[in-house]
């Protein structure tokens, strides 16, 4: 493959990637500033009630839909790729029917279901009323992932990118507003009923009633975009299409079913371990007598510490949901040169992008914390200093599993999740009970089955694309610029805060951060311009960097 044809493959996935990435991580920044008032609204007990009822919406999530995007996207690309306009156009009504049928399903089940999963399952009776305001939000997010698979299966994730900044501002606001509403009212009806504990857990189902308006609102988005869609694009492609015969209804279902079916697999048992941590850490809290201390810790192991962590591997998420409909179309046409170079450059630049925000959140930890949250501080920031390495192995097996799905390996990352998940309950049981050390148990072993499932990918990507991860660039330079940036913004704390507001000196240590780890990426080579072109305001900070010679190419 020529130098031009590289450029070209990763121009490709840098482009579509850096969409979806950067709405991402806008959806993930404005989902984290909505943490911050709501965690002072609701408190880290509110914030307890609200992760175990999502915990239990986002497996069910899991279930009926989450995995309905990317698996569509894979068939809608294959298609398109022939230029089967036809039957891509029934595919799609095949998956709406699919995810109105599970959606639905899943919806019921939470209502009928909603106190035995929050008092048996996850140890949290007062969790319930939460579930049960999820529950319609469950069935618009399978109808909306359909519509975001037809999208990213056709090549442009600007219509999914948007659809998510739609969604997470409708629910900052709707959330905030309402978990202020109910928290007032429950403390009123909690005062009458001596229940100190009512106000929280009415404040965080009004915390939920957002969720799903922000869904249908983002819904709304993109149904307006398929219908414009369909008259300016799809009926014109539609009357080229030779093809005579189109794919039967019932033939459609069945490889939709056969096709989602392991993503969704992959998918739930890639996160249960989220479920099963906070369920064995709740039930092994209650018989040690510790209450009042479960819901707090859990509620800052939610609210506080998963909410950091999570705005990173927003990217890889958002690069998985592009290189699958890309690596499907590769493989269709056996591309595996291309294929290859497409994997290497999405974890190039997730390297590039996780790496430092793993340093930068371990080093600056503690006011990072106390900058954005009240309520409890220590824990949070000893959470951060103990598991931030989990992003960079989340980022890696999350866009691994993407891989594997995308080359049409999709059982391998259900059996590597079953293998990481054995080890995670196992070493759970060991911090828990045998190093007592409580919610840093959660901790450790959530980095743990990351870091299984990280290798697992790995070895199976490099034994079916016959891939050989270039080490070099891709970890050991953004590994050595990101600890020259850790020790200089150590160093830049200490120093402000004599002088400065710990939340200023912090700022200060953030800005400075990112310019020394731009620049050391730059002077060992370990960022180029076309990552360059996925930053923020990207092209101005090359235009300067390459006025003082920092980068000629």
């Amino acid at each position: 493959m020529s130098k031009e044809t590289k450029n070209q493959v990763a121009g490709g996935i840098l482009l579509q990637g850096g969409i979806l990435a950067l709405a991402g991580i806008i959806s993930r920044a404005i989902g984290l500033v909505r943490r911050i008032p709501l965690t002072n609204i609701i408190g880290d007990v509110g914030n307890g009630y609200y992760a175990n009822a999502y915990e239990i919406y986002s497996i069910i999530l899991l279930l009926s839909s989450y995995s309905l995007p990317v698996a569509i996207s894979r068939l809608v690309a294959a298609r398109t790729e022939k230029g089967q306009i036809k039957n891509t156009q029934k595919l799609f009504r095949g998956a709406l029917l699919f995810a109105v049928i599970s959606g639905g399903i899943s919806c019921l089940l939470v209502l009928i279901f909603a106190d035995f999963l929050a008092t048996t399952v996850m140890g949290e009776p007062k969790s319930a009323m939460a579930l049960r305001v999820l529950a319609p939000t469950l069935f618009i997010f399978a109808v909306m992932g359909a519509f975001r698979g037809y999208f990213q299966g056709k090549g442009t994730m600007v219509v999914t990118a948007v659809s998510q900044i739609i969604e997470q501002i409708i629910l900052v606001v709707t959330s905030l507003v309402f978990a202020s509403l109910f928290f007032g009212i429950g403390t009123r009806f909690g005062n009458i009923m001596m229940d100190d504990k009512f106000a929280p857990a009415l404040g965080a189902a009004g915390a939920t009633v957002g969720c799903g308006l922000g869904a249908l609102a983002s819904l709304f988005y993109v149904v307006i975009n398929y219908q414009l869609y369909v008259k300016r694009v799809v009926q014109k492609e539609a009357a080229a299409d030779p093809t005579k015969r189109t794919e039967k209804m019932g033939k459609i279902m069945w490889i939709i079913f056969i096709t989602v079916v392991p993503f969704i697999m992959s998918t739930v048992i890639y996160n249960v371990s989220g479920i099963l941590n906070q369920s064995m850490y709740n039930h092994y809290m209650e018989e040690i007598g510790e209450l009042d201390l479960k819901t707090l810790a859990m509620g800052v192991y939610s609210g506080k510490y998963k909410v950091l962590i999570n705005l990173p591997i927003a990217f890889a998420n958002a690069m998985v949901s592009t290189i699958v409909p890309s690596l499907s179309a590769s493989v269709s046409k056996n591309d595996k040169v291309t294929a290859r170079m497409k994997v290497a450059t999405a974890i190039r630049v997730t390297m590039v992008i996780t790496i430092p925000c793993a340093v930068g959140l371990a080093v600056l930890g503690r006011p990072i914390v106390d900058m954005l949250f009240n309520g409890e501080i220590d824990m949070a920031a000893r959470m951060l200093y103990i598991g931030t390495l989990s992003i960079i192995f989340f980022a890696l097996s999350t866009l691994g599993n993407g891989v594997l799905q995308g080359i049409g390996r999709i059982y391998t990352p259900v059996l590597n999740a079953i293998i990481a998940l054995i080890i995670n309950i196992g070493s759970l049981i060991l911090f828990l009970y045998g190093f007592k050390i409580g919610i840093y148990s959660v901790v450790l072993a959530n980095m743990l089955f990351s870091l299984v499932m990280c290798v697992l990918n790995h070895v199976a990507i490099h034994r079916h694309l016959h891939y050989k991860q270039e080490i070099k660039q891709t970890f050991l330079v953004p590994l050595l610029c990101s600890a020259i940036m850790g020790v200089v913004i150590f160093l830049i704390f200490i120093l402000f805060k004599l002088f400065l507001p710990d939340f200023a000196a912090c700022l200060v240590a953030i800005g400075v951060g990112i310019i020394i780890y731009l620049i050391t990426m730059t002077l060992f080579k370990g960022i180029t311009k076309e990552i360059f072109g996925m930053i923020p305001l990207g092209d101005q900070i090359l235009s300067v960097f390459r006025k003082f010679g920092l980068l000629r190419k």
